[in-house]
C-alpha cells in the first residue's frame, strides 16, 4: 500500500452514489444486481426486463440532477426516445457530455432491446435472447459506471476500483486469470465442468489444456469423458488433434441445465 493512503473498505452504493438520493439509489443498483443475477442463472427474458428498469432509474436520476431536483423514485417517461434526446440540449456548459449524450444514448439502446427484443427471433440452434441479455449486462455495468464515475463520493482511485468490481461478476461460476481457469463449484461432475469450460472458451481446446483446467488428473478416464459426450453430439472431439469444441446440443444443455441449477 502506498504511503499516506487510506485503508482498503468496503465499497457501498452510499460511497459510490453518494450524491443520489437514497431511495433512486436502491432502485438503481437493485435493477443492476437482478439483471445480473438472472443473467447469471440463465434467465434471459428477465435480465431484459430488468434492463428496462435500470433505464428507468437511471433517466430519473440523469433527469433530477439536470434539474437540480431529485423525484423520490424512479419515474417512466411517456417516450423514452425523446426523453432522452431532450437532455442533449442541456447546458453544456453545467453539465458533462457523458450525462448529456453517452448515457442517455446508451439508454435509448438498451430500452430497444427491452422493448423490441421478446419477440420475432428468427429460429436457430442458440436461443437467441442469450445474445440480448449479454448485450443488456454490458450496457448496464458501463452505464452505471458513468454514473459512480459522476456522481461519487469518494476518490477517483477508489470509484476505479468500485467500476472493476462491477466488471467482474458476470459470469462466476467461471474464473480465470492469465492462463488459470476454474469452474468455482467443486462438487460439479468433471463433465460438465468441461462442457462449462468449452461453453466459456467459444472455440476448440485442447484436450489437455482441458483437463488441466478442470483439475482431473486420470488422463485416459478424462478421454473417456469426453468420447461419452461426443457419442451423445453434446461436444466435438477429434481424437488426433486431441481437441474439443462445444457443440449447439451442447450449448443448450450448459443453458439450461448448468447455469439455471445454481
Amino acid at each position: 500500500m502506498a504511503s499516506g493512503s487510506s485503508p482498503v473498505v468496503a465499497l457501498t452504493g452510499a460511497s459510490v452514489l453518494g450524491h443520489i438520493p437514497a431511495t433512486l439509489r436502491g432502485e438503481l443498483l437493485h435493477a443492476l444486481n437482478e439483471v445480473l443475477r438472472n443473467y447469471r442463472e440463465g434467465r434471459w427474458e428477465p435480465s431484459e426486463l430488468n434492463g428496462g428498469k435500470l433505464c428507468e432509474a437511471v433517466y430519473t436520476i440523469l433527469k433530477g440532477h439536470i434539474d437540480s431536483k431529485f423525484p423520490p423514485n424512479a419515474t417512466k417517461p411517456s417516450n423514452m426516445v425523446d426523453a432522452c434526446r431532450a437532455l442533449a440540449k442541456s447546458d453544456s456548459s453545467k453539465f458533462p457530455r457523458s450525462v448529456r449524450i453517452q448515457i442517455p444514448r446508451m439508454l435509448t439502446a438498451l430500452y430497444e432491446i427491452r422493448n423490441n427484443r421478446g419477440v420475432g427471433h428468427v429460429g436457430g440452434d442458440v436461443d437467441p435472447n442469450l445474445m440480448d441479455a449479454t448485450a443488456v449486462v454490458a450496457m448496464s455495468k458501463w452505464v452505471v459506471a458513468e454514473l459512480i464515475r459522476v456522481f461519487h463520493a469518494i476518490s477517483t482511485a477508489e470509484a476505479q476500483k468500485a467500476v472493476e468490481a462491477l466488471v467482474e461478476r458476470t459470469l462466476p461460476i467461471v474464473w480465470s486469470v492469465g492462463n488459470a481457469i476454474r469452474v468455482l463449484q467443486p462438487s460439479m461432475a468433471a463433465q460438465d465442468k468441461a462442457l462449462v469450460l468449452l461453453y466459456h472458451a467459444h472455440d476448440w481446446v485442447e484436450e489437455k489444456r482441458l483437463r488441466d483446467c478442470v483439475e482431473y488428473s486420470n488422463a485416459s478416464m478424462f478421454r473417456t469423458i469426453l468420447l461419452i459426450c461426443h457419442k451423445r453430439k453434446l461436444l466435438e472431439y477429434d481424437p488426433k488433434a486431441r481437441k474439443v469444441i462445444l457443440l449447439p446440443p451442447g450449448i443448450t444443455y450448459v443453458e439450461t441445465k448448468i447455469l439455471t441449477s445454481g
